[in-house]
């Protein structure tokens, strides 16, 4: 890199954000912070735009302006509040942008990132996943170049020929098995929210957890994979790998597979975002191949997971249904995480959701976040029968 590489973070005190604050704080002299958003953590927010010298901190929480106003307090950064400050932030255009608010409250910002022409590094997956053709299509129209981060589709980017994608023939998904990769129907049905959460190897917030544990988070990453490379749905694959070493696969027409491997760590990917089209250092540990001893694979247990099977079903239906399967299951794993509803609930009300609420495709973003707020109140409704 030459130069400073103006940086905005959306969602900045999030488990992705930290992350990539923590690499910006390493490399200081490399990036120059224009703005960072949260939701409400506004400790947190003035926190860290301190100490990378953010210009501007965003509280998405208009009622807080004053507290995010005096924790700045003679900082010399400027303090905002409220959803169009943080549009504004992401339309800052800046070189390169994290677009990590988790959700579909991410989607417009994202958006609007999307719109400056610039680099957008993408961690929100609902985004992509309920608006797909959207998003795509934006990044296209403006030459904004979107970045994976997700481990695996970051993987899968690193392994793909950009320049010959007939020469793809598949692409092979890991995914760890989450929490409960071994246990019974009956052990997942008494299932608690602080085992849920308890990924064996990633450290994430809870919702990502929740729907790793479900699956769904590869459900997810499958409809998002399909948007982002462009294979048909067939040749998308889904493998179970315990140790989450290997993120994910590339298979070619003359049978050769690159596969991208490395420590469970995020600051990998978003690392190699950051610093895209070269690398930076970084902290993380380092893969000890002969430690490891073994890698396990083995093919997901629809019955035990029928997230994944929902999520087939979706991208082939396409239509309104991405949106429809992700605003469902963010109600049903927030009533989870709250005590509400047991564990296999959660796929069972998105399942239901499905079934009842089908609207067409949607056109414009605002379509999209009609669908997912009408989604939202569907899946409340059947969320109220299953309710403990």
């Amino acid at each position: 890199m030459t130069g400073a590489r103006t940086v905005t973070i959306l969602g900045a005190t999030g488990s992705v954000g930290r992350s990539t604050l923590d690499l910006i704080e390493r490399n200081r002299d490399a990036f120059d912070v224009i703005a960072l958003t949260a939701r409400q953590d506004v400790q947190g927010l003035a926190a860290a735009a301190k100490r990378v010298g953010a210009r501007k901190a965003v509280v998405g929480e208009e009622t807080l302006y004053a507290e995010l106003e005096e924790a700045l307090a003679g900082s010399g950064i400027e303090a905002a509040a409220g959803r169009e400050t943080v549009m504004e932030a992401a339309a800052s255009g800046a070189d390169w942008t994290m677009a990590a608010i988790v959700g579909c409250a991410g989607l417009g910002p994202t958006m609007a990132a999307l719109g400056n022409g610039r680099t957008v590094a993408l961690a929100n997956k609902e985004a992509l996943v309920s608006a797909g053709g959207l998003m795509m299509e934006a990044a296209r129209r403006s030459g904004a170049r979107l970045l994976p981060v997700d481990s695996e589709h970051n993987a899968i980017f690193q392994c793909f020929d950009h320049a010959h994608p007939e020469a793809v023939r598949r692409i092979i998904l890991t995914a760890s098995g989450g929490p409960f990769r071994t246990a019974s129907l009956e052990e997942m049905r008494r299932a608690t929210p602080a085992l849920a959460i308890a990924h064996p190897n990633w450290s994430m917030g809870a919702k990502i957890s929740v729907d790793s544990a479900t699956l769904m988070n590869k459900g997810l990453e499958l409809i998002e994979a399909f948007h982002l490379f462009p294979l048909e749905a067939h040749a998308f694959e889904i493998v179970i790998h315990p140790q989450s070493v290997i993120h994910s696969l590339v298979e070619y027409v003359d049978g050769s597979v690159l596969a991208q491997l490395g420590a469970p760590d995020m600051r990998i990917p978003i690392a190699y975002s950051l610093a895209w089209p070269a690398r930076m250092e970084t902290p993380c540990e380092r893969l000890d191949l002969v430690g490891l001893g073994s890698l396990d694979f083995e093919a997901p247990d629809l019955a035990r997971f029928p997230a994944l099977a929902l999520a087939r079903s979706v991208l082939a239906a396409g239509g309104a249904k991405p949106a429809i399967l992700n605003a469902a299951n963010e109600v049903a794993v927030a009533s989870f995480l709250d005590g509400g509803i047991g564990f296999l609930d959660i796929a069972s009300i998105a399942a239901e959701t499905l079934q009842c609420y089908d609207p067409p495709a949607p056109a414009s973003v605002d379509e999209v976040l009609e669908i997912d707020r009408q989604a939202r109140a569907a899946a409340e409704d059947i969320r109220r029968r299953y309710s403990n």
